[in-house]
């Protein structure tokens, strides 16, 4: 369940109402005491309020700090990691080129771990893997003439022909490049 907020729109989705809906709550309580209720200027102590300020602040900041806590393992660079030291990582070198993509192995098993090395050869191309039910999973810009590949790890974890995709405008021909891995 924890993967679905972090890893889809919709769980991105949900996280931000989890935070909002509290928030909307309390606004519309008060505003709604303020209005109808007790109209009259609060005869709260100056003390009482600093407490409440500093209670929400210290929420805030416990939600914030366990929410990106939960969240830092789906980062791309702790994955990386992760899968370098697990040495189970097959590399696969990608060159894209003018409306065609090159790869050094395009067959995969379920389960396979794959840190994909891409560059591009002539101009600015992007490399996106779609998942066989046509989403996107994936997606990273590469640029010519820099001095390191572009790299990202993905782990198959279902079978079927998985479809990359230039999602850069790179010339006359985009529309067709793209080119398709199976994973058995």
């Amino acid at each position: 369940m924890i993967e679905f907020l972090y890893t889809s729109a919709w769980g991105a989705f949900v996280v931000m109402l989890m935070l909002q809906i509290p928030f909307l709550i309390v606004f519309f309580h008060v505003v709604n005491k303020k209005a109808f209720v007790d109209s009259e200027p609060g005869k709260t102590e100056a003390d009482k309020y600093s407490f409440v300020r500093y209670s929400w602040i210290g929420i805030v900041l416990l939600a914030f700090f366990v929410i990106n806590g939960f969240s830092i393992q789906y980062m791309p660079t702790i994955v990386e990691a992760n899968a370098a030291a697990s040495g189970d990582v097959r590399n696969v070198k990608v060159t894209a080129q003018s409306w065609s993509f090159e790869f050094s192995e395009n067959d995969f098993k379920v389960g396979d771990t794959v840190r994909f090395l891409a560059a591009s050869v002539d101009t600015v191309h992007s490399f996106a893997l779609y998942h066989p039910e046509g989403n996107l999973l994936f997606t990273m810009m590469l640029v010519p003439g820099t001095s390191t590949e572009s790299a990202i790890v993905h782990t198959f974890t279902e079978p079927g022909e998985y479809t990359i995709r230039c999602l850069e405008y790179c010339g006359i021909a985009h529309h067709a490049m793209k080119n398709k891995l199976t994973v058995l």
